[in-house]
């Protein structure tokens, strides 16, 4: 299952049985599930790869949590720098542009040109380990995008939708409720204070 990511055209699909380049055939981030982003994360991720769109800057992005994000091509874990050569490779046909590979024990970087300025501004990172692809992934971004002459920002505030969201609009309906209950009591108080008379005539005097 994948979250952020979603597959393109049948026709895209390739018979490779490798996840991240079926998807990226289409998209701009391969995020599987087991990767632990927060939901803030990838709003985060994708908010900033739009804005690198936007920009100009052309990057994908697969981050891989573990071999099996990697589907036939198992053997390529922990080398992230030779699995983006072969993923870059099979995007070439359809992308050029920058690709980001991001595994637990480091940072793979393919082009179409040369990209030792990319990787100059990823040296000082540390490799993110297996609980910290989705900060990698949004500092990576941000200095890849500078060394090539763009300003990118992280955003902040940014919040992805929540199953809770739609609980406030419920609110207005629970007061409502209560605020019925409440007048059904104080009218049931007022008839045991006062009971009603019913089927009583007023005697007039004779």
């Amino acid at each position: 299952m994948l979250l952020l990511a979603a597959g393109g055209h049948p026709g895209s699909a390739r018979a490779d049985g490798d996840p991240a380049s079926d998807v990226l055939y289409a998209e701009n981030v391969f995020l599987p599930q087991d990767a632990s982003m927060s939901p803030n994360q990838q709003a985060q991720l994708g908010a900033l790869l739009q804005a690198a769109q936007r920009s100009g800057y052309r990057i994908k992005v697969a981050l891989i949590a573990s071999p099996t994000d990697l589907g036939s091509v198992t053997p390529l874990w922990d080398q992230p720098r030779n699995y983006a050569l072969f993923l870059g490779q099979e995007l070439s046909l359809v992308y050029r542009g920058v690709l980001l590979v991001i595994m637990p024990n480091g940072f793979g970087l393919y082009g179409p040109g040369p990209v030792a300025a990319e990787q100059s501004a990823l040296g000082g990172l540390h490799p993110p380990g297996a609980g910290g692809l989705g900060t990698a992934a949004l500092t990576a971004v941000e200095r890849l995008a500078a060394a090539s002459g763009y300003r990118l920002a992280i955003p902040n505030g940014v919040v992805a939708p929540s199953s809770t969201a739609g609980s406030s609009d419920t609110l207005p309906w629970v007061a409502f409720a209560i605020g019925g209950a409440l007048i059904l009591v104080a009218w049931s108080a007022s008839l045991r204070a006062r009971p009603l008379q019913l089927g009583r005539r007023p005697i007039s005097p004779s």
